[in-house]
């Protein structure tokens, strides 16, 4: 491409220089010739002008008089009726420039020049202009070279920067070249990568996110389906495989919540559900998990509350604060129901030495763990409340309560305490 914006400048240039030079070569030749032989003519006027005077004035005119009134350069030939004709100069050969003049008195005056003169001035004017036009050319050859860089370069950069995107690095380059085309170009190619990083950031996100929520599902459907095979009794092989069958439907659950949350995390499909059911859920799936470790999983508060949201979403937060109070607390670990005006609370608390203060404000920022967690466990869990309306928060860092606020829903019946078990 340079090659070629050099070769098309050079030639245009070229082209111009032909065009223009010649022409101005032949003006300054006409007019090179025409002031000589203006100011041949002029020389005659003025000796013939001399002569007259000198007659009318009954002085002498000899070669040596009339030597000092004309050029030395020339050649003149004065002609006076009755005398000897008397030459002034040498006269010249070849091709010469001629002015004759006659006086009144029949006087003649002819001035000769060799047009060797005239050749040495246009030789000279020549000499100039193709200092000029090679000055032009070697200008313009500067300029295009400079211009062909100028957008050969930024080309260069705008296929680096389109091979790095297929290659797999999307960081954007916020470089422009003053440019208004190339610049469109390089803004184009910024927003692709910066799609391109968000779309690449959204699948890292969903693969670490499914990764963390599929762990404990199918490690309890795994813990169910060992039970059932080692298991001779019929009434045990149908209640663990109806409860096995219950683990999948959450589990399909969970990557549906999955996928759509790595669509748009504002999508919800809340519906009106019964709160109980679900920490039921919960604590039956977490308590054996407890009993290994010492570890007691109770729950209190108020019974029969209906709240507004995903129950699957709603038990992958709770199961994300019981099996972060497993792995980080200590302790019996509680579940508590309460109402606060419209929203209903869950609170999730146990005994052990709570969340240390440097990460208490960023406890649910992705990546940020207190022990060598991954870190996702309690970012997604505010995500998935999030998305249904509620919200996600930690009241307490010592020891650490975790809070679930849920929209309410209304029952008429009055909801009593519900005793810890």
């Amino acid at each position: 491409m340079r090659r070629r914006l050099i070769n098309s400048t050079l030639a245009v240039v070229l082209v111009v220089i032909a065009v223009f030079g010649v022409s101005l070569v032949i003006v300054e030749t006409r007019t090179i010739s025409a002031s000589a032989q203006e100011s041949v003519e002029s020389e005659a006027l003025r000796l013939i002008s001399v002569v007259e005077s000198r007659l009318l004035g009954e002085e002498t005119i000899n070669s040596g008089v009339l030597a000092e009134q004309i050029d030395p350069a020339r050649f003149a030939l004065i002609e006076i009726p009755g005398r000897e004709p008397i030459s002034v100069g040498e006269r010249p050969t070849g091709s010469v420039l001629r002015a004759t003049e006659t006086g009144e008195g029949g006087e003649k005056v002819t001035v000769e020049e060799s047009r060797s003169s005239v050749t040495r001035e246009v030789g000279r004017t020549l000499l100039i202009i193709g200092a000029v036009a090679l000055l032009a050319i070697v200008s313009a050859v500067l300029l295009a070279v400079r211009q062909a860089n100028r957008l050969a370069s930024p080309l260069t950069d705008l296929a680096e920067t389109a091979e790095r995107l297929g290659s797999g690095d999307p960081r954007p380059r916020h470089k422009r070249y003053g440019v208004p085309e190339l610049d469109r170009v390089a803004d184009v190619l910024d927003s692709s990568a910066e799609r391109i990083a968000r779309m690449l950031t959204a699948e890292r996100r969903l693969a670490a996110d499914a990764s963390h929520q599929l762990r404990t599902p199918l490690t309890a459907l795994s813990m169910r389906i060992e039970e059932i095979s080692v298991t001779d009794d019929p009434e045990t092989v149908k209640e663990e495989a109806n409860i096995a069958l219950t683990q999948v439907e959450r589990l399909t659950d969970v990557v549906e919540r999955l996928l759509t949350n790595s669509r748009d995390p504002r999508t919800g499909s809340a519906v009106v559900f019964d709160l109980d059911e679900v920490i039921k859920q919960q604590i039956e799936e977490w308590r054996p998990a407890y009993r290994s470790t010492g570890r007691a999983l109770v729950c209190s508060g108020k019974h029969g509350l209906r709240a507004v949201g995903t129950p699957g979403a709603v038990a992958q937060v709770l199961a994300a604060l019981i099996e972060n109070s497993l792995m980080h607390g200590g302790g019996t670990v509680a579940l508590r129901t309460r109402v606060t005006g419209n929203q209903v609370v869950v609170e999730v608390t146990d005994e052990g030495p709570g969340v240390p203060a440097e990460l208490g404000a960023r406890i649910f920022e992705r990546a940020i763990s207190g022990r060598n967690s991954t870190g996702i466990g309690l970012a997604v869990a505010r995500d998935l409340a999030e998305a249904d309306g509620g919200r996600l928060e930690l009241l307490q860092q010592h020891p650490a309560v975790f809070a679930l606020f849920l929209s309410r829903v209304a029952v008429d019946r009055r909801t009593p305490e519900r005793p810890v078990r």
